[in-house]
């Protein structure tokens, strides 16, 4: 069965597309098939891979703007098991098609779900049809967060939209399940223990992941077009992401309930 993880966040700023693509690249690297799809038209998982892209480069956009199908542009990365659909800058939203489903079929009707262990989405933080698309494919949320008080708040915003969408389901893959992952975390600091114990008396402390702490490391790796485990395979930053990777490799193996 494939794992279709929605990496989602109403608040911008979040960590999303760090922790979409090094996610993704600590998987692959544990020899799992993985498709990392950019919704986020700041196009940044192309740029965190080393990806250049062009005015003819294939997009999901262009996809979702009927100028493409999907599977001619998905691309190999640099590593192995790793691949990529990229966004594109220059599309609108709001415009496109409407369809709520159209991206979860097709990945079914072009058989690419099944050439692949686990895809991962980055999704942009607005609520529109990109993220309801993400949303009704997925079988898995993940909800970075940086740990203050107004992130809470955006956590909290999403829940609702998470309930609504959970609600409205028709799709075989069951209900969502959910963890949080706080961004940047400092747990001397204590509005930081403060945000993330809300969040876990909320949602409950088995939905909270382990958290990424604070480390330049990840900044300098986009610059450099490469995920932090092959930019500083020994930066704090790689070893929180390895135990973030183990917890996410966990909440793949839950049943949905």
């Amino acid at each position: 069965m494939t794992h279709i993880i929605v990496v989602t966040n109403r608040k911008g700023g979040t960590g999303k597309t760090s922790t979409a693509v090094n996610l993704a690249a600590e998987l692959a690297g544990r020899g799992k098939r993985i498709l990392l799809i950019d919704l986020d038209t700041q196009s940044h998982c192309a740029l965190g891979l080393g990806i250049k892209l062009n005015k003819s480069t294939a997009t999901v956009h262009g996809f979702f703007a009927g100028k493409n199908s999907l599977a001619p542009a998905i691309q190999q990365s640099s590593w192995n098991n790793l691949h990529i659909i990229p966004a594109d800058p220059l599309f609108e939203h709001g415009s496109g098609s409407n369809d709520e489903l159209l991206l979860r079929t097709a990945l079914i009707n072009e058989k690419i779900a099944e050439q692949y262990d686990i895809i991962i989405m980055d999704t942009p933080p607005s609520l529109d049809i990109l993220l309801l698309n993400a949303l009704y494919s997925a079988d898995r949320v993940l909800v970075p967060f940086l740990p203050h008080y107004l992130a809470g708040e955006g956590v909290r915003q999403l829940a609702r939209v998470l309930f609504r969408v959970g609600s409205n389901r028709v799709t075989d893959t069951g209900p969502l399940l959910v963890g949080f992952v706080p961004i940047m975390i400092d747990k001397r600091i204590g509005q930081h223990k403060q945000v993330t114990s809300g969040v876990s008396n909320q949602f409950g402390i088995s939905r909270m992941l382990p958290g990424i702490r604070n480390d330049i490391r990840v900044a300098e790796s986009f610059a450099a077009g490469q995920p932090v485990r092959y930019y500083s395979p020994k930066s704090r930053a790689t070893e929180d992401y390895q135990h973030f990777t183990d917890s996410v490799i966990e909440l793949l193996e839950k049943p949905a309930k």
